[in-house]
């Protein structure tokens, strides 16, 4: 299946990966900390399962806007939606530079390439309107009609 303006299917696919992402990045620290500072693992486990959820409220709120940003081919949601995507890469590219491991350095990075896939294609939509969004436009190439006549 090829993705052209399906914003609603990509967030959810972005809002899958990085609801598990989370949860590993969430489950690494809480080992991590408890392995090194028993006194602080029940407090970093609060902390990580309200980061977890808070998280997951906002890429969820970002897939709503993109399942409605396809259904209804509006301009004004698809800004909406380019807006969050950008809000998102930028925090993903932030993180990505102060990665505390290589967890987190996978996940900020596979943040950071859904978000910059879901702008282009909030972008075509946008830019599509009412209209039907194709592949790449091509150019047809005329064939010349040649009469021919019997001698």
């Amino acid at each position: 299946m090829k993705l052209t303006y399906q914003t609603g299917v990509a967030t959810l696919i972005q809002f899958i990966t990085l609801s598990f992402l989370g949860i590993a990045n969430g489950v690494n620290s809480v080992v991590t900390t408890c392995r090194h500072d028993g006194s602080n693992c029940t407090s970093n486990l609060i902390v990580s399962l309200i980061f977890f959820i808070l998280t997951a409220l906002w890429f969820g709120a970002v897939w709503v806007v993109g399942y409605t940003t396809q259904e209804r081919r509006s301009r004004r949601l698809a800004q909406i939606l380019i807006a969050g995507e950008a809000l998102i890469a930028l925090v993903a590219f932030f993180n990505a530079k102060h990665h505390t491991d290589a967890l987190g350095l996978a996940t900020s990075l596979i943040d950071l390439l859904l978000a910059v896939w879901i702008i282009s294609l909030a972008i075509r939509l946008m830019l599509a309107g009412d209209k039907r969004i194709t592949g790449k436009p091509r150019s047809r190439q005329r064939v010349a009609k040649t009469n021919k006549t019997k001698e």
